[in-house]
């Protein structure tokens, strides 16, 4: 075998790896059970506002 050739084999090669891991990243993101996991993800940078929020107003309230 010549280096092109190798070449070629390993380019194509890694190509359907990817393919195949983009496949793979796609079917978890859309998996119907994984919903629940990534609206609750999803929130969690406002639950830390609304906590943050709630010590400012019960500061207010106090004082």
């Amino acid at each position: 075998m010549t280096y092109d050739q190798v070449a070629s084999i390993s380019q194509i090669v890694a190509l359907l790896f990817f393919i195949g891991l983009f496949g793979a990243v796609l079917l978890y993101a859309f998996w119907p059970g994984n919903k629940k996991s990534f609206d609750e993800a999803a929130k969690l940078p406002l639950e830390g506002d609304i906590e943050t929020k709630n010590k400012k107003n019960k500061n207010k309230k106090d004082g």
